[in-house]
This record gives structure tokens, C-alpha cells and sequence, in this order.
């Protein structure tokens, strides 16, 4: 365990929005630095889908912090509260998923999440260990300590009732849930982001009603999406995926705002506070500091050759505008056209380059496709298909080279 107090704080508060209390924090650190007993530091995840992107990357970057000072990271995976879905930020209620989909999401989970973690040294469970052990008695003396007026004090929740949008009963308890958590693993410290707020205090009420020590709330900021207007989300289509590959992930890094540039350093990278100052200070060139940004982040994930790469890529396609090595070639039958013509969205749709023709539909209003070197602005655009015309599509660009499909 680090022995340093002031060393525990200033890595433990950094990119952090607020900590209650950081006075019981500094208690609790001093304690454990005392008795060499690691404090037991809770992130909860819901596997509501099967990938994670750099926003939930934040939290987990945090708890892998509090491993490297000695700490006892305990992560749950919330294969019960993940039945419900977390209100949280929500302004409808959220879709249900099956048990059987939540376990297939919470393989891929671990998986990724072990590119953050260090899983040898992470206590691992699943709440369904306990919330699902609860009966309906267990059930009403939970309920039986918060009141409605509370969990209507909520931003989401008090936002629908203005709007008139339902409130399903079974979301209120949500919070509940989460708190029991923090009950069943003696969690000292919970980590969340700042739409977590209510979640994490909630927690604490029940562990106090509990007569425990109750645990440290502290929240991390939300990571802003590649638009640099909404969160990081998967819904929003402006995430960059842990899975993605490294040529992806380097385009989609440079093609975030440069305002977002510090938030991403000091969230995403271990780079010290005072050289993200001066990387981003006056004289410094944005183009220079994005790019070493997004060696770092692919560097992460793919090691540092795949970021060299990666960087060469994008220098080769995007920079010096020439096409990559390698097009994958997508054969074009007479069966796709219509009297000898092609629809740019059925194009992209049979290229495979989004999942829906909205999608496609978007991107040419956004600039964002080409057709042999032309931008293509008319969601309606057909034209006669020739060999070998290129086809870019999206900020990462997809390519594709059309084949003719000849008659045999």
C-alpha cells in the first residue's frame, strides 16, 4: 500500500467532481494507511449491451487508481439491477433486456473491462447473489426507507412527472437496489458518475440505517461524445468503443472538438495536470496535441506499434487525402439496381457501413459520404454503377471499390 496520505489524495481526486465528505475520506485513508487495511472501493456496471466505450472508461481508470495505491477494488456486475435499468438520465423508461442477454453481455463485460483493471487483483460478484435471494418482506423493509417525496426529488424523475411522462414503480427502487449493494460488500468508497449522485447517497442513508460506517460517495465527470455537445453514448452514435480497431479509434480521437482535448487527457490518460497545461497552452500547435492524445488512447487499448500505425494511416488517408492500401471490393448484381440505376443509401446499406438507412440517410446530410471523390448531399441520389468507383462513407471512413457483376 502507498503510505503517502498526501499522495492517495491528489490520485485519488483527480478528474473527480465531488467526494462526500472528503473530510470521512481523508479519516478512512489515514485509518487505512494506520492498520495496513485496504479500504474496499465499489464500481457497480449494468451489462445492458455488449460493449463498452471510453465514457464508462472513467470510472473504471478511477477504481484501477485506487488498485495501484493498495486499495480493494470490488467491481459488480449488475446482472439483477440490470432487470430494471438505471433511470438514471433517462426521460422514458428503459427498455427491459432478458436474464439470458445480460449473462451473454457480461462475458464481453469482463473482457474489456480487464483491459483497464487488473482482474488478479479485483474482487468480482454479481448482485443477483443477493437481490435475487430477497423476498417480498426483505423487499417492503428496503422500500420501508426512503419515501416517495424523496425519489421524486430526483432531476429525471421530477423532469418526467413535469412532462407527464410515466414513472413505472418498478424504476423507483432502482436506487434501493444499488444502495443494498454497497450494504452486501461493505463498500467504503462507491464510484460513479455525476447522473450516479442520488444512487451513490443513497447508498450511504441505507448503510447508516444499517449502523455501518457509511461510504464515501465520489463522482466523476461525464464524458462529452465526439460531438462535444451530448455524453459519450452508444444511442447518440458519437462513441469511440474499446473494441474498436486502431485505425478507428486514432480517426475518431482527431475528429473530436478541440475544446474537449483537456477533458480527454485528464479523464482518459495518467499524463501529469501541469504538462496537459502546457500541451494545450498558448503556442502549442491543436493538431500536434490531438494527435498524441490519440496515440495514447490507442496505445492503451493496442499497444504502441498499432498506435504508430494507426497514426500513419490516418496520415496517408486523411492528411495527405490518398486512398489506403487496401479497398475491400463489394460486388454490385443487376438485382440491386433499378432500370440500370443505384441508390446511394441502398449503396451503403449493401456495404454493410451502417445498420439502418436513417443512419445512411444522416451521414449524406452530414457531408459525410463521397462518391468518387464527389460529396453526394441528396439522400435520393441514384446513379449508374461503374468498375472500380470508390465509395467513402463517414468522419472514420469506410471504403469500398464497386465490382460489376458480369453475367456468366
Amino acid at each position: 500500500m502507498i503510505n503517502d496520505l498526501a499522495l492517495q489524495l491528489e490520485t485519488i481526486k483527480r478528474g473527480v467532481v465531488e467526494i462526500y465528505s472528503e473530510e470521512e475520506l481523508v479519516g478512512k485513508l489515514k485509518r487505512s494507511i494506520a492498520t495496513q487495511k485496504p479500504l474496499r472501493v465499489k464500481l457497480g456496471i449494468d451489462p445492458t449491451s455488449p460493449d463498452i466505450h471510453l465514457g464508462h472508461t472513467v470510472t473504471l481508470r478511477k477504481l484501477r487508481q485506487f488498485q495501484d495505491l493498495g486499495h480493494q477494488a470490488v467491481l459488480i456486475i449488475g446482472n439483477f439491477t440490470a432487470l430494471i435499468g438505471d433511470p438514471s438520465g433517462r426521460d422514458k423508461t428503459r427498455p427491459q433486456i432478458t436474464p439470458e442477454q445480460i449473462e451473454v453481455n457480461a462475458r464481453t463485460y469482463l473482457e474489456q473491462v480487464g483491459l483497464i483493471l487488473d482482474l488478479n487483483r479485483t474482487e468480482i460478484t454479481k448482485n443477483a447473489d443477493w437481490l435475487g435471494r430477497l423476498d417480498f418482506h426483505g423487499i417492503l423493509k428496503l422500500a420501508s426507507q426512503i419515501t416517495v417525496a424523496r425519489i421524486l426529488e430526483r432531476d429525471d424523475f421530477s423532469e418526467r412527472m413535469k412532462k407527464g411522462t410515466p414513472i413505472s414503480l418498478h424504476e423507483t427502487l432502482y436506487p434501493l437496489m444499488q444502495g443494498y449493494d454497497s450494504i452486501a460488500v461493505k463498500a467504503d468508497v462507491e464510484l460513479g458518475g455525476t447522473d450516479q449522485t442520488f444512487n451513490l447517497l443513497t447508498g450511504r442513508d441505507l448503510q447508516r440505517n444499517e449502523g455501518m460506517e457509511p461510504q464515501i460517495a465520489m463522482t466523476t465527470p461525464i464524458l462529452p461524445g465526439l460531438d462535444g455537445v451530448q455524453k459519450m453514448s452508444k444511442s447518440y452514435g458519437n462513441y469511440i468503443g474499446l473494441k474498436d480497431e486502431p485505425n478507428d479509434m486514432f480517426g475518431k480521437v482527431m475528429s473530436i472538438p478541440d475544446v474537449l482535448m483537456k477533458d480527454y487527457f485528464v479523464l482518459l490518460t495518467g499524463i501529469p495536470i501541469n504538462e496537459i497545461a502546457g500541451l494545450l497552452g498558448p503556442g502549442a500547435n491543436p493538431r500536434d496535441t490531438k494527435v498524441k492524445l490519440a496515440k495514447m488512447i490507442v496505445g492503451q487499448r493496442h499497444g504502441e506499434k498499432a498506435a504508430g500505425d494507426a497514426e500513419e494511416y490516418f496520415n496517408r488517408v486523411f492528411s495527405r487525402k490518398e486512398l489506403p492500401e487496401e479497398i475491400p471490393d463489394v460486388l454490385i448484381s443487376a438485382g440491386l439496381m433499378d432500370k440500370g440505376k443505384l441508390g446511394l443509401i441502398k449503396l451503403i446499406m449493401h456495404c454493410g457501413f451502417v445498420k439502418s438507412t436513417s443512419d445512411a440517410r444522416r451521414l449524406i446530410e452530414q457531408g459525410a459520404v463521397t462518391l468518387d471523390n464527389e460529396k453526394v448531399l441528396d439522400v435520393k441520389h441514384e446513379f449508374e454503377p461503374k468498375n472500380d468507383m470508390i465509395l467513402k462513407v463517414g468522419k472514420k471512413k469506410h471504403f469500398a471499390r464497386l465490382k460489376i457483376q458480369t453475367k456468366e
